[in-house]
C-alpha cells in the first residue's frame, strides 16, 4: 500500500496536467483494484457482488451469461424439463478440478444441496428447490417444489465445489461468514476455472493464474494469463495508481476524478446503467428500537414514519453533488433493465420537509427522535458520503441521526446478523428478474432464501402471496402482473426507502479491452491486453 501512496503523491500533479507517459504493461498480466477486498473464497458463504466476481474467476456453475445476458453451456452440456418439476441436465465430461480430480455429478449434487444450506448465502438462488440428485457419472436432476420459471438464471451463481476436497478440507458446511467464521475454503479453493487462487493476502493482494487444463480454454476471448488484484481505499491512491501505470483497471473510479480520467490521452472510461439499487432498510419488527432514544417501542413500525424520512431526501441533491451524474433516482427496488419493472412502480414520495415534519408529529414526535444508521464506507459509488448527506436532511426534519460507518468486512456480518436499526444497502439482481429482489429483500423470512435480507424483518402478507404466486407461475403476461403488483404493495408501506440505480464507471488503459456488464461483474474470461 505504501508504493500506491507514493504514487498517488506523483500522480496527483499529473492529473491536474492531464499528460501522463504511457507505462508498457505485461501483455498478459491484469493488475486491478477497487476500493474493497474480496470477503471469502468459500462460493456458497457470502453473495456480495465484488465476491461473486472473484469466485466466478475460479469456480463455476452449470450455466453462465454470454455478453448479451443469453444463457449458454458451462459445466453442463445441456438441460431439459423431464417434468415440470424436473430439470435434467448433462454434465460436461473430461472437466477436472485444479487439484487434477474429475468433475462428476456427485461434485454437482453435493454443491447444490451445500447451497440450501442453513450457513449458505446463496439459498436465494436455489430457490424453489427441493433437492439434487446424481443419476449416473454425469447426469443430474434438480428437482422443484413448483414449476420454477427462473430456475436457470438462478443456477448461473451456483457454484461447483469438489466434494471430496470439501470434506477433506472439513469444508462440507459453507462458512458462516456472519459469524466470523474461519474455514480452509475462505482462503483456499479448488475449482473448475479458467483461474487458479495463487496467493491470498487479506486486504492487500490476491493473485489468480491461468488454469492450463480449463476446459474452455479453446474459446476464451481474453489473453490474461495472471490477475492482481489489490484492495485500495483512497480514492485518490486508486486513481493516482492507475494514472502511474501501476494499475491497468479500476472497477471504481472516483466520481469527482471521471471527467478528467476521460481527457487523459491514456485511458479509457466505460460507463453503464447497473442492475443494482441503492435503498434505506429498517428495523420494522423489534417492538423497541436499539441504538435509539425512543424506549418501549420501535418508530419504524409506523408507517408514517417511514413515509417521514422517505419525504425529507432531496435525492436530486444526492444525484447532483454526491454522485455527480452517476446515478439514476428511483422510487423502484429494481433497475429498468429487470424483467418486471414499471414505470408506475418507480414513482418516489416527493421531497416536501413539511410534509416529513407533519408526518413525524403526527405519529407522536413532534421533536423528532435519534437512531443510528449503519453504512459501508468502501462498497458502494459514495456510500459513506451518501450517509453523510441523509445524516444532514433527516436533521433539517428534527430527527438526530448518528452515523456508524464501517468497512465491507465489518459492516457485512453485522447487518446480517440484524444488529441495526436502519441501514444503507445495494442489490444488484444477477437473474435479471424481480422475484430475486421482492423474494430475498421483501418477503417475510421463512424457509430457504425467502427474506433472507429482509434485515428490517418488514412483513406483509399481501405481498408474500404475490411473491409465492410468481415463483411458480409460467404464464409471462400473468407472473409479470404479480410482480408490477408486488412492486405497488412494497412501496404503498414503505418497506424499504429506495434512493437511486448506480450508474458504473469503469476506468482503464488504452491497451485493456474488456466487456462493460451491467451486474459490475469484471468477465476476465473477456479481458484483453494489448
Amino acid at each position: 500500500m505504501r508504493r500506491f501512496a507514493v504514487a498517488a503523491l506523483m500522480a496527483v500533479a499529473a492529473l491536474g496536467a492531464a499528460t501522463v507517459t504511457a507505462t508498457v504493461v505485461e501483455a498478459k498480466t491484469l493488475r486491478w483494484a477497487s476500493q474493497g477486498d474480496i470477503l471469502t473464497f468459500d462460493p456458497h458463504s457470502q453473495n456480495e457482488g465484488l465476491n461473486n466476481t472473484a469466485n466466478s474467476y475460479i469456480y463455476e456453475a452449470l450455466l453462465q451469461y454470454n455478453e448479451k445476458f443469453e444463457l449458454e453451456p458451462a459445466l453442463a452440456t445441456s438441460w431439459k424439463l423431464d417434468t415440470p418439476l424436473i430439470w435434467r441436465f448433462e454434465i460436461r465430461r473430461d472437466v477436472k478440478f485444479h487439484d487434477g480430480t474429475p468433475l462428476t455429478a456427485a461434485d454437482v449434487e453435493f454443491s447444490i444441496q451445500r447451497a440450501m444450506a442453513p450457513t449458505s448465502n446463496m439459498r436465494v438462488y436455489t430457490t424453489g428447490i427441493q433437492r439434487a440428485r446424481a443419476l449416473d457419472a454425469y447426469t443430474v436432476l434438480v428437482i422443484t417444489d413448483v414449476p420454477n420459471p427462473v430456475l436457470l438464471r438462478q443456477l448461473t451463481e451456483v457454484r461447483i465445489m469438489s466434494k471430496a476436497w470439501a470434506e477433506k478440507s472439513k469444508v462440507a458446511a459453507p462458512q458462516n461468514f456472519a459469524a466470523k467464521e474461519e474455514t480452509f475454503a475462505a482462503r483456499n479453493a479448488n475449482g473448475t476455472g479458467p483461474y487458479v487462487l495463487k496467493s491470498r493476502e487479506v486486504d492487500v493482494r490476491t493473485v489468480f493464474v491461468e488454469n492450463p487444463n480449463w476446459w474452455g480454454k479453446k474459446t476464451k476471448k481474453g489473453n490474461v494469463t495472471e490477475v492482481v488484484y489489490t484492495p485500495i481505499r483512497s480514492d485518490a491512491t486508486r486513481t493516482a495508481a492507475l494514472l502511474s501505470g501501476e494499475l491497468d483497471f479500476v472497477l471504481d473510479p472516483a466520481v469527482q476524478d471521471l471527467a478528467r480520467l476521460k481527457q487523459n490521452a491514456n485511458l479509457t472510461v466505460l460507463e453503464g446503467p447497473e442492475a443494482r439499487t441503492i435503498f434505506i432498510g429498517l428495523d420494522q419488527f423489534r417492538d423497541e428500537l436499539q441504538y435509539s432514544d425512543v424506549k418501549g417501542k420501535n418508530p419504524f413500525k409506523d408507517l408514517r414514519v417511514r413515509q417521514a424520512l422517505y419525504h425529507a431526501i432531496d435525492i436530486n441533491a444526492i444525484s447532483r453533488a454526491i454522485m455527480r451524474g452517476v446515478s439514476e433516482p428511483t422510487g423502484s427496488m429494481i433497475a429498468r433493465q429487470v424483467n418486471g419493472w414499471t414505470k408506475e412502480g418507480d414513482a418516489r414520495l416527493p421531497f416536501d420537509q413539511k410534509r416529513a415534519r407533519d408526518l413525524l408529529t403526527q405519529s407522536g414526535y413532534p421533536n423528532g427522535f435519534t437512531f443510528t444508521l449503519d453504512c459501508p464506507n468502501n462498497r458502494y459509488i459514495n456510500d459513506e458520503e451518501i450517509c453523510k448527506a441523509l445524516v444532514t436532511m433527516w436533521a433539517q426534519v428534527g430527527l438526530k441521526v448518528n452515523l456508524n460507518a464501517m468497512p465491507r468486512a465489518t459492516y457485512f456480518p453485522k447487518i446480517q446478523n440484524r444488529d441495526t436499526s436502519a441501514y444503507l444497502l445495494g442489490w444488484g439482481v444477477p437473474t435479471f428478474d424481480a422475484l430475486y429482489s421482492l423474494g430475498s429483500l421483501a418477503r417475510t423470512p421463512g424457509q430457504g432464501g425467502d427474506g433472507q435480507w429482509n434485515l428490517g424483518r418488514a412483513s406483509v402478507p399481501e405481498l408474500d402471496k404475490l411473491i409465492d404466486a410468481m415463483k411458480s407461475e409460467t404464464d409471462v403476461k400473468k407472473r409479470n402482473q404479480l410482480i408490477a403488483d408486488a412492486l405497488l404493495v412494497h412501496n404503498r408501506n414503505v418497506m424499504h426507502i429506495p434512493l437511486h440505480h448506480q450508474v458504473i464507471p469503469w476506468a482503464m488503459r488504452k491497451n485493456v479491452q474488456a466487456v462493460h456488464r451491467a451486474d459490475n461483474r469484471l468477465e476476465m474470461r473477456w479481458v484483453r491486453v494489448n
